[in-house]
């Protein structure tokens, strides 16, 4: 589970922050400081649901802006799967759409 919020993170930031003419956004690069997998792993044993749809939804929220808000398709889109997210009230629950998340992120690159 760490690994895909990290995952959903990282994608989500290369959307907000990468342009063509830079390095690419890297999973050790300090602006991942806050959404490492050690981070994830830690609110993930802690069972806080909360805290992991707290970091989720701010790198959704600067991947939504990226891309034009709910204004546009993809937006739309990324906030349906990310409405998902939000809904889940068990850890058991957050994989599924975590899963999609990264996917479609992955997808939109």
């Amino acid at each position: 589970m760490e690994l895909l919020l990290e995952t959903v993170a990282l994608f989500c930031l290369k959307l907000a922050y990468e342009t063509e003419d830079s390095s690419p956004i890297l999973r050790d690069d300090p602006i991942m400081s806050d959404y490492e997998r050690e981070v994830f792993g830690l609110l993930v044993r802690r069972g806080d649901i909360e805290g992991i749809q707290f970091r989720v939804a701010h790198c959704v929220s600067l991947a939504m802006d990226a891309i034009g808000s709910v204004d546009t398709p993809l937006g739309r889109e990324l906030h349906r799967l990310s409405a998902d997210f939000r809904n889940a009230q068990k850890m058991e629950q957050l994989e599924e759409p975590v899963i999609a998340l990264k996917d479609y992120l992955k997808d939109i690159q």
